[in-house]
């Protein structure tokens, strides 16, 4: 099969292109940048170029995008530009070719506001019934770029998934505070509790999505890793969270004591992938129960796949 993969020189772009290469698969990598898994350099505001990277295309990933972290350094326009403009003319073009998927890379950040309960209220259960309450452009534009999406598959019935993903990148937190307050890797696996999944798992989530897409039309699915936890939990999450994590993964405590690391005193929101493993088949082979194993033996937390592509930035300085 011929794939289009977007942002083919970004984390999820490459660890895509790497991916569909090894099993040989046609692949062409549109990205603004040029790398090794970059065929056509250029911008999918471009929709000429767009429709000319779609030629024989049967299924489209589009990861491209600009990121929570380019808004400090984009203007609003621009993320209009690329994810909303850039999302139209790839869906025009993708409808325009009979291509048999399209997958699109969302973000949890959608929920905004949804993720954060008020002051003594539990730990917010996100599922993808909870209504999208978008706080910066980032999530405006994603949000925007969904509905175009839906939008497709109503009047063009263009078969498309969107894959609503949580954390995967290896940079640091951009909250001074937690990284202030903890180790990298501290934080980062604790994150697989409630907010965090691993590359490989999000590969995994696109092929599957691709596969289903003709099938299911059109859904939306929450890509994170496995949480441990139950809606009992929740209260317990907002003000204990230690205490919580240590009924479901008993093991944590003292892997946590040997390492000199911490837990989060409270969890505010869990994200919530039932729906994905049950109509996808999706299932993810990281979450904080086998990380902690991984620690305990010493090993690395990361995917291989996560390892070998490593950390890109998000800016030139």
């Amino acid at each position: 099969m011929k794939f289009l993969v977007t942002g083919s020189a970004g984390h999820l772009g490459e660890a895509l292109v790497r991916t569909l290469r090894d099993r040989r698969h046609e692949v062409v990598g549109l990205d603004l940048l040029s790398s090794p898994f970059t065929t056509h350099a250029g911008s999918i505001v471009d929709r000429a170029f767009v429709r000319s990277c779609l030629a024989g295309v049967q299924v489209v990933f589009h990861a491209a995008t600009l990121h929570k972290p380019h808004v400090a350094t984009h203007r609003r326009q621009e993320f209009v530009d690329t994810n909303i403009t850039g999302t139209l003319n790839l869906l025009e073009e993708a409808a325009a070719a009979r291509v048999g998927a399209f997958v699109f890379t969302s973000t949890t950040s959608v929920f905004g506001d949804a993720l954060v309960p008020p002051a003594g209220a539990p730990a917010a259960w996100i599922t993808e019934d909870v209504t999208p309450a978008p706080k910066n452009i980032y999530g405006v534009t994603k949000a925007a770029a969904e509905d175009l999406c839906q939008l497709f598959h109503r009047n063009e019935r263009l078969p498309v998934i969107v894959l609503r993903t949580s954390r995967f990148f290896p940079e640091a937190d951009d909250d001074p505070e937690k990284r202030a307050a903890y180790a990298d890797d501290n934080a980062k696996v604790n994150e697989f509790l409630h907010r965090r999944v691993d590359l490989e798992d999000v590969v995994s989530a696109h092929l599957l999505a691709a596969a289903r897409a003709p099938a299911l039309g059109f859904r939306k699915f929450i890509v994170s890793a496995t949480t441990p936890f139950l809606p009992g939990d929740l209260a317990e999450l907002r003000t204990d969270a230690p205490a919580a994590v240590r009924r479901r993964v008993p093991g944590y405590a003292a892997e946590y004591a040997r390492r000199n690391w911490k837990m989060f005193p409270g969890i505010d929101r869990v994200y919530v992938n039932a729906r994905a493993r049950t109509e996808l088949g999706w299932q993810p082979r990281h979450d904080f129960a086998s990380l902690v194993a991984r620690l305990q033996a010493d090993g690395d937390t990361r995917s291989p796949l996560a390892r070998a592509i490593g950390s890109k930035g998000y800016h030139a300085t």
